[in-house]
């Protein structure tokens, strides 16, 4: 369950990042990895909308999710396979499963892997940088 947080709180953490010079340092160090990407040839439009949702993210606490860390794993263990659906399925629920319930099972799967796949693309793309 989602933990809420009050207005107060966050203008509280806001006033500290800004305290602790947590913008400035963001700011060079953006500025940093976009010169980096320019000089290898890469997309710096690209590269900032990663990076800066890089930062969003550690703002905001949010943590990788189960599923990506597995197909990361995966990916990084063994590359891209054929049988990557069929290796990330939970088989004991799939068994449960009517055939049509399986056919949306694997839909789902599937469009989560593709998310999972462009997502560790990027990550191995621009993590490079820095």
């Amino acid at each position: 369950m989602a933990q809420t947080v009050s207005f107060r709180e966050l203008a509280r953490q806001a006033k500290i990042r800004v305290k602790n010079g947590f913008w400035e340092d963001c700011k060079e160090d953006l500025n940093e990895r976009l010169t980096l990407a320019k000089q290898l040839g890469m997309n710096e439009s690209k590269a900032g909308r990663y990076f800066k949702d890089k930062v969003s993210a550690e703002i905001l606490g949010e943590k990788q999710d189960d599923f990506y860390l597995k197909v990361k794993e995966m990916l990084l263990k063994d590359g891209e396979v054929s049988d990557a659906i069929g290796r990330l399925t939970d088989k004991p629920y799939y068994e449960s499963l009517s055939y049509e319930e399986k056919q949306r099972y694997t839909l789902s799967l599937s469009e989560k892997y593709l998310r999972a796949l462009e997502r560790f693309r990027r990550e191995i793309e621009f993590d490079k940088l820095g």
